[in-house]
């Protein structure tokens, strides 16, 4: 929720050594690993869906977990705070770890705080905010701005555990929050009182029972609409006509609603409302307007409405993805029920910028139960398809979207794909329907296509920091191990490699540093788009640096979350994938880090909306 103030604490203390008491009650095993696998980030959940203890979901009606019940003076914490109650965790930060900078733009984000009480601290642990930075004592209880990028750092051995209960206020909270004080403020006299611990049975809380539409009021729809244009700095001329493709959608989504309300048979008409308008705002160039906390217009749009605005399912679980992230994750649409593939079961397609490590997920992966691959990319078995090669389309790119998914072209390649598919022992698979584990690096431009070609498809992406993957993109060119194009009509210098993306002719004659951020950021840019536009259940985040530093925890994390089969044990040391071009070293992109640093304007926007993907 934007606040007013980076920071506002609260004129309440509560006794942190009661709650560490009964906090170190709670067997260790009860902790969960962050859901993305953040080293040093793990958690205890309270507050779930359903009460769910191994639950990460925001979205449905919210319950305590078993372990908020065995924690009294905690439930009265809640209660003298006084909110509707939505997923609420104890978060273990361990000692010399960190929350990387992120900014929380989803729809769950929009109208929900979260209320910190850190009850294990030290002054090391710092919390930054925009341009301030706190050190929240414990027993305190503070909210801050979490449209702003913002992030926390523990420099100390220690770890630091915090309450962290996320509402949309209510209550008493409310009168609390008008007697905050910012970090900036003096107000003489002003200090917090002491909520102790107190005798009595557990106090009856108040839980979340909807937090997201079937389908979104207008007048729900004309507040998010203000809300982010209001967002946009003077000097964007580009604002003017989206603003009017917005209204336009306002008001004819009104109009349906008149007529409709939320009836379920005016859900198709409300679909292709949003469908057109979010075709329109991307045409007009939404995801280039940065709002005041620098993350795109148009990724906040998706995330605020053409994802949410006929939330249904569990539209909110970005935890199990997460934006702009959060992103803050941007927001999912949210997931429906689909016919099931008699071919091909769930296909997993790996996608990420180039030279993220995904061929070395891919390989991990291919030794899964139950999964089968070609054995290799499928470059030359995706474009022999007559309408999917870059020369078949004018050379624009590798860009294809649900609209190319013709019959002509799906069917010959889910034909090739079937028969050129084998299994983990390299035995062509038998009848029936088949898990196909698949990673060609074009198909990060390709994902609206494949989703649509295979109506089954899940999705991981890979993240890796911008950094290195820039480095080694620049390696791949130079190597010449990469081209890709090497006739491209047009092109100069070095051979055209890696993938093709959109606009590259304005890249003639450019420096090699130039073409590989724009290539990267490009790439990232359609990515977020179209992953954000997935419904949640249909794709999963995994960071690269995690993966190498914990395969067995991570690879059995991502499994389990897309119901793999995983009965390997893996060694802490991965063998080199067989595209690696030199010998792995994680500083060895520091040779190229001033070229990196020459174009960080082009990749840094987009490195800041990636980091929601996976938060």
């Amino acid at each position: 929720m934007k606040l007013r103030v980076r920071f506002l604490q609260l004129p309440i203390l509560f006794d942190a050594d009661r709650l560490a008491q009964e906090v170190a009650a709670i067997p260790e095993s009860a902790w969960r690993g962050h859901p993305k696998g953040f080293a040093g980030n793990d958690a205890l959940t309270l507050i779930t869906n359903d009460g769910d203890p191994d639950s990460d979901a925001r979205g449905g009606p919210m319950a305590p977990t078993p372990h908020l019940l065995a924690l009294p003076y905690l439930m009265q914490v809640l209660d003298t705070l006084g909110g509707t109650w939505g997923r609420s965790r104890l978060m273990r930060l361990s000692g010399d770890s960190e929350v990387t900078p992120h900014v929380d733009t989803d729809y769950y984000w929009r109208d929900h705080m979260r209320v910190h009480v850190p009850i294990v601290t030290q002054p090391t642990v710092r919390f930054i905010c925009g341009d301030e930075e706190v050190n929240m004592k414990a027993g305190e209880c503070w909210i801050f701005d979490t449209w702003t990028l913002h992030s926390v750092h523990n420099d100390a051995t220690r770890p630091r555990i915090h309450l962290v209960a996320d509402t949309v206020g209510g209550g008493n909270l409310v009168s609390l929050m008008e007697q905050g004080k910012s970090p900036t403020e003096t107000r003489p006299g002003w200090a917090p009182r002491l909520s102790p611990p107190r005798p009595g049975p557990p106090p009856v809380l108040a839980y979340e029972s909807r937090n997201l539409p079937d389908v979104m009021t207008p007048w729900e729809m004309r507040d998010h609409l203000g809300f982010l244009l209001s967002e946009v700095p003077p000097g964007f001329p580009k604002v003017v006509p989206i603003a009017q493709a917005l209204n336009r959608l306002r008001a004819n989504w009104h109009a349906l609603w008149a007529r409709s309300g939320d009836d379920p048979a005016a859900r198709p008409e409300y679909a292709a409302l949003l469908d057109q308008t979010r075709d329109a705002v991307i045409a007009l160039g939404a995801h280039e307007i940065p709002m005041r906390n620098n993350m795109p217009l148009g990724a906040s749009l998706n995330a605020l409405i053409f994802a949410s605005a006929l939330g249904g399912g569990d539209g909110m679980d970005a935890d199990d993805r997460a934006a702009p992230t959060g992103a803050a994750p941007a927001m999912a649409a949210p997931a429906v029920q689909r016919a099931r593939d008699p071919v091909f079961d769930r296909p997993v397609f790996i996608v990420s910028s180039p030279r993220s490590g995904s061929t070395l997920l891919f390989e991990t992966l291919a030794r899964a139960q139950g999964l089968a691959t070609t054995g290799k990319e499928s470059h030359a078995l995706m474009e022999s398809v007559p309408g999917m090669s870059p020369a078949a389309r004018n050379w624009d790119s590798n860009r294809m979207t649900a609209a190319d998914a013709a019959p002509a072209i799906t069917a010959p390649l889910r034909e090739r794909f079937r028969a050129a598919l084998l299994d983990r022992s390299g035995a062509p698979v038998g009848q029936g329907p088949v898990r196909m584990l698949e990673k060609t690096p074009k198909n990060a431009l390709r994902i609206p296509f494949l989703a649509a070609a295979f109506p089954e498809a899940r999705f991981i992406y890979l993240h890796r920091e911008p950094q290195p993957t820039l480095a080694s993109m620049m390696e791949a060119w130079t190597s010449g191990g990469f081209r890709t194009y090497p006739q491209l009509p047009g092109w100069t210098g070095l051979d055209w490699s890696l993938l093709l993306i959109p606009g590259w002719r304005e890249l003639i004659g450019a420096p090699l540093n130039r073409i590989v951020a724009t290539q990267w950021a490009t790439t990232m840019r359609i990515l977020a788009d179209d992953l954000t536009a997935l419904a949640t259940d249909r794709w999963r985040a995994i960071r690269y640096e995690s993966f190498i530093a914990a395969p067995q925890a991570e690879i059995s994390r991502l499994c389990q979350a897309l119901d793999i089969d995983w009965d390997v044990t893996l060694q802490s040391d991965l063998p080199l994938a067989r595209f690696t071009v030199s010998a792995p070293n994680a500083e060895k992109w520091r040779v190229s880090q001033p070229a990196i640093d020459e174009v960080r304007a082009i990749w840094a926007p987009e490195h800041q909306r990636s980091l929601a993907l996976v938060d």
